[in-house]
């Protein structure tokens, strides 16, 4: 008796696995059914809109790079020519993706609606570094200055443009030094573009007695032997100002921008030495207390700031 309810027992077990086995074959020849008739139905639909997709991306980018090349043909500034190739590119996979995903039957109006409210969002949330794009585009449609010009932001930043983004402009100093100044600096300030150029100017006060007139004629012989100063715009040099006992005797001069403080020095020993061997003597205080004069025009270095 024992036996036979045993024997029951493992029939009954035995049929409901081979249930549960054949509802678990079952689902699986269903998810296969409906695996093969999804892409027998939208197979092809979804392999052509991927192809189309990566066809797309490959020609935005061709596009982008014959914008700027041609741009760059016509002697377009190279930054204007870079943003305008690069805004092409943009434009063409917008209009990709949008085709894409309507050929995969999604609606594109719900997506544009909810872009534009996160635009506006993320407006609010980051009007600091918007406010840079859009200085930076307003710096590269008005182009102030251009890639490899020598600019003075505000008179003590001052270097050469090595590249221009829509975020920060980088200017490259004298000793190697990188300067990223963000663009929303940039615009609205005082900006000096000496093109490839810089100029000096310095101050040179003399006794009331000294011959002035050759004073002049010996800085500029001292200037006359330098090529760098000789192949840019002609030094000035003349009387500048006057003052208790003496007299200011101007000099402006222009040096390439890379050799700024290097070309300074040298001028400045030769000018000394030339005024040596002249007999001009430089203006004494003496026993008096007098205010020297700001003898440098053209730096503002006790001023750190940009603002």
């Amino acid at each position: 008796m024992a036996a036979t309810t045993e024997k029951d027992a493992v029939e009954v077990v035995g049929e409901n696995l081979n249930e549960a086995v054949g509802q678990q074959v079952e689902n699986v020849s269903r998810l296969v059914d409906t695996l093969i008739e999804f892409a027998v139905t939208y197979g092809f639909q979804i392999a052509g809109a991927l192809v189309f997709l990566l066809i797309g991306l490959k020609v935005a980018k061709w596009a982008g790079l014959r914008v700027d090349r041609l741009m760059g043909a016509k002697d377009i500034d190279q930054t204007l020519a870079r943003f305008i190739g690069n805004v092409v590119k943009i434009i063409i996979i917008v209009m990709l993706v949008i085709i894409t995903l309507g050929n995969f039957g999604i609606s594109t109006a719900p997506l544009i609606a909810l872009a534009g409210a996160s635009a506006f969002g993320a407006t609010m949330a980051i009007q600091g570094p918007l406010s840079n794009y859009g200085a930076g585009i307003s710096i590269i449609l008005t182009r102030p200055f251009s890639v490899g010009n020598t600019i003075t932001v505000n008179r003590n930043v001052s270097g050469v443009v090595e590249d221009i983004t829509l975020a920060h402009t980088i200017l490259l100093g004298e000793d190697g030094e990188r300067i990223t100044i963000p663009n929303k600096e940039i615009v609205g300030r005082v900006i000096v573009n000496s093109e490839t150029r810089r100029v000096v100017q310095t101050k040179i006060c003399i006794e009331e007695e000294a011959d002035w007139q050759k004073a002049i004629t010996s800085i500029r012989d001292a200037l006359s032997g330098f090529d760098d100063i000789a192949s840019g715009p002609a030094p000035q040099v003349g009387v500048h100002d006057f003052t208790y006992g003496g007299i200011i005797l101007g000099v402006r001069f222009w040096v390439p921008s890379k050799q700024y403080f290097q070309m300074r020095y040298r001028v400045n020993e030769a000018i000394l030495a030339a005024l040596g061997g002249a007999g001009i003597t430089f203006l004494s205080a003496g026993a008096l207390a007098v205010t020297a004069p700001d003898l440098s025009d053209d730096e503002a270095e006790d001023d750190p700031s940009l603002i």
